[in-house]
This record gives C-alpha cells, sequence and structure tokens, in this order.
C-alpha cells in the first residue's frame, strides 16, 4: 500500500512538473509570436498548432498506450516534447514552429491521457475522489506558477526553452524510474460524432464553445499585452490570477450544476463570461479592476467544459462514458484550434477588443441554445455521482479501465 502511495505521488508531482512547463511554455510562444511579427495566417497557425496537434493526440495516443504501455509511452511523450522544445529556438521560422508546436501538442495529450489512465486504473472507488481531486490541485496550481515564471524571464533568449526542456525532461525521469506495476488495458467501444450530437448537441456545443475561448485567451492575451508594452510581471500576475479563478469556481459550478438543469447552468457560466468579457474592454484599465475581472474571467471560462462533460454523461449509457470522453475532447480540440485563427484575424482589424467581443458572442450563442433548450426538451435526471473538477486533458482511457480476458 505505501508503495503504491508513493507511485501515485510520483505520478502527480511528475504531471504535475508537466504542467509547470506547459504553462510558461503557452505564455512565452505567445510573446515570441508577437515579437516575431509573423504574418497573420502563420502566426495564427502557430498559435493555433499546439491544439491542433492536442485534438490528433487525444484521438490517437491511446492505441500507442494500449500497443507499448504507459511507462514507455510517457518516456515517449515526454521525450517528444523536450526534444520539440529544444529545437524550438535554433528554428525560429513559421513553419517549423507550426509543426514543432503540434508536436508538443500532441505529446501534450499523450502525457495526460497516460497519467490520468494510469491513476484512474490503480485507485479504487473509495480513493479515486480523493487522488483525482489532489491531481487537478496539483495540475491547476502548477499551471498557474507556470505564469507566473514569464515574470523574469528573458524571452529573446535561449534559457526559457531550455528551462522548459529540461522540465519535462525530470518528469520522465522520475515516471521512467518508477517502480509502480503499469496497468493492463483493454479496448474502448467507437461512438459515432452523429449519435453524440444527436443525443447531447448542448454538451458538444459548449466543449467546442470552450475550447475556442479558452484557446483564443491562452494563444492571444498575452501576446496583446506584450505588443502594448505592458510588463512581463503584470502578464504573468494577469495569467495567474485567470488560472487560480478556474480553479476556485470549479466546485461551486458543480454543485449548483448538480441541483440545476445543467443546461441552464451552462447558460449562466456563459452568460457571466460574455458579461466579463465585454467588461474588461469598457471597464476602466486600473491594475485591481483587471485583476479581479481576470478572477471572474478564468472562473467562467474554465467551468464551460465540466458541465458540458457532466451534462453528456447524463444522458448517455454508462458503458459509454469512454467513448463520450474521447468525443468531447475532440469536440474541445476543434474549437480550440478555430479560436486563436479567427482571433488572429480579428485582432489585426479590431485589436484586443475586437477577441474579447468574439470570444463573448461565442458565450452568448452558447447561451441562446442553452437557453432554448432548457424550453423545449425536458430535462432527464441526473446520474446519481460526484461532480468532476476537469480539464480537456483526459481522453479515451481516462475514465475506466478492464483487464482483458485471458482465454484458458
Amino acid at each position: 500500500m505505501a508503495n503504491m502511495k508513493t507511485a501515485i505521488g510520483t505520478l502527480i508531482i511528475a504531471i504535475s512538473t508537466v504542467q509547470l512547463a506547459n504553462g510558461f511554455f503557452g505564455s512565452l510562444v505567445s510573446l515570441r509570436v508577437s515579437i516575431e511579427d509573423f504574418r497573420v495566417p502563420l502566426g495564427g497557425l502557430i498559435l493555433s498548432s499546439y491544439y491542433a496537434g492536442y485534438t490528433v493526440g487525444a484521438v490517437r495516443c491511446g492505441q500507442i498506450i494500449e500497443r507499448i504501455g504507459h511507462i514507455r509511452a510517457f518516456a515517449a511523450f515526454a521525450g517528444l516534447l523536450a526534444s520539440a522544445t529544444a529545437i524550438m529556438p535554433v528554428a525560429v521560422s513559421a513553419i517549423p514552429w507550426i509543426l514543432l508546436r503540434g508536436a508538443v501538442g500532441f505529446g501534450a495529450a499523450g502525457l495526460f491521457i497516460t497519467t490520468e489512465s494510469w491513476l484512474n486504473a490503480k485507485t479504487g472507488p473509495s480513493d479515486r475522489g480523493k487522488v483525482f481531486s489532489i491531481y487537478m490541485v496539483g495540475t491547476f496550481a502548477a499551471l498557474g506558477a507556470g505564469q507566473l515564471l514569464i515574470g523574469g524571464a528573458n524571452i529573446m533568449s535561449f534559457r526559457p526553452f531550455n528551462l522548459i526542456s529540461v522540465l519535462f525532461a525530470v518528469a520522465l525521469l522520475m515516471v521512467s524510474t518508477t517502480r509502480a506495476e503499469q496497468p493492463l488495458i483493454g479496448r474502448t467501444k467507437h461512438l459515432p460524432y452523429s449519435r453524440l450530437f444527436r443525443v447531447a448537441p448542448i454538451a458538444v456545443c459548449s466543449c467546442i464553445a470552450a475550447g475556442f475561448v479558452g484557446g483564443s485567451f491562452y494563444a492571444l492575451v498575452p501576446a496583446w499585452m506584450q505588443g502594448e508594452g505592458i510588463d512581463q510581471s503584470a502578464i504573468a500576475q494577469f495569467m495567474f490570477i485567470t488560472v487560480m479563478g478556474g480553479l476556485m469556481l470549479q466546485v461551486p459550478a458543480g454543485k449548483l450544476s448538480d441541483r440545476l438543469d445543467r443546461r441552464l447552468v451552462l447558460a449562466l457560466l456563459a452568460i457571466g463570461f460574455a458579461i466579463v468579457a465585454v467588461a474588461i474592454v469598457n471597464l476602466p484599465h486600473h491594475r485591481w479592476i483587471i485583476f479581479i475581472a481576470a478572477l471572474l474571467l478564468g472562473g467562467f471560462m474554465s467551468t464551460i467544459y465540466p458541465v458540458g462533460v457532466a451534462h453528456a454523461h447524463d444522458l448517455m449509457p454508462p458503458e459509454q462514458i469512454v467513448a463520450v470522453s474521447g468525443r468531447l475532447i475532440l469536440s474541445n480540440g476543434i474549437g480550440a484550434s478555430l479560436g486563436p485563427l479567427m482571433g488572429s484575424v480579428i485582432m489585426r482589424t479590431y485589436d484586443i477588443d475586437g477577441v474579447f467581443y468574439l470570444m463573448g458572442a461565442v458565450a452568448v450563442a452558447l447561451a441562446a441554445l442553452a437557453s432554448y433548450r432548457c424550453l423545449k426538451v425536458k430535462e432527464k435526471p441526473h446520474v446519481p455521482r460526484p461532480f468532476d473538477v476537469l480539464a480537456p486533458q483526459a481522453a479515451s482511457l481516462s475514465h475506466t479501465y478492464k483487464e482483458p480476458q485471458v482465454s484458458d
């Protein structure tokens, strides 16, 4: 039992280290794209390529894990991340960065899938909620801390990229040297995307919208702040507060969605996000006002996805929970890939105000759809299970495991 706890703790520390590097990396690339002044389509492609790679990884990495096992898969994905990161400062050009950021997204998806499926398989039902709560708090805190690293970084040098590569390598070493026994996995059933959309259209739309606004925000806002001459430490603080807002609002939003129609909660969260997005544009840009707005914006932005996932699981059969999760992550990735592309084009003409209005418009559209469905379609009873604190990181292996059947 002690060895098991040590192995789980090591795994959580390792993936938190990855998330620390990832939080730093995302803001770093956003700022560098702004400084390098890539042309609009190429700059947008660099920023969205991470999410495109992440989406492909969410769909394909499960097959890799099934084939080579968790430990070797974790090592391979972490090695991919470290290698791609190390190459980026050597090949500062649009096309290499598009490919390398896509590779980083693919590898990051693989690491999260590997970790979450491993944790799920090795923890019993009585401990799973506690373990995943620790896991989510650790990864959210690390993601926020990664934003703070940008404050003192010389972003035009090799050093930030080297530090990020080292962090990925440290995570690889921790997991590669573990003595824990890796789980055995079974294959998941296929779920046609069209069937999920017919049964739970609001869940699909909410995941696309969450990806769109999240991808747009994290890719474009730091770059705009850099272009406006805002101090790097202020950018780091703003991004950190946004991430912490996402963590703080998870449990209250989850409890509310357990008591009310989840579609109504989605509509309220989307309207809240839209109001704050418009407020950021129009309120005085005093630091304390912007930081409060960032806290609320991050909270609304980060809770749309898990409430949408919970709504889908209310409507779909329990035996399809794994396939549903994979499809919703695909939806989130599609939105996250489109957000920076469309946002960068809008920003060229309407500056960052246009991006916030675009994100607000997407949120209003989601709120309208969710409200319409509340009026037209009666809510089905909730599945009696606790709300999950989620980021769109797990994929088709993250919820359930079955030991493969061995014939006599």
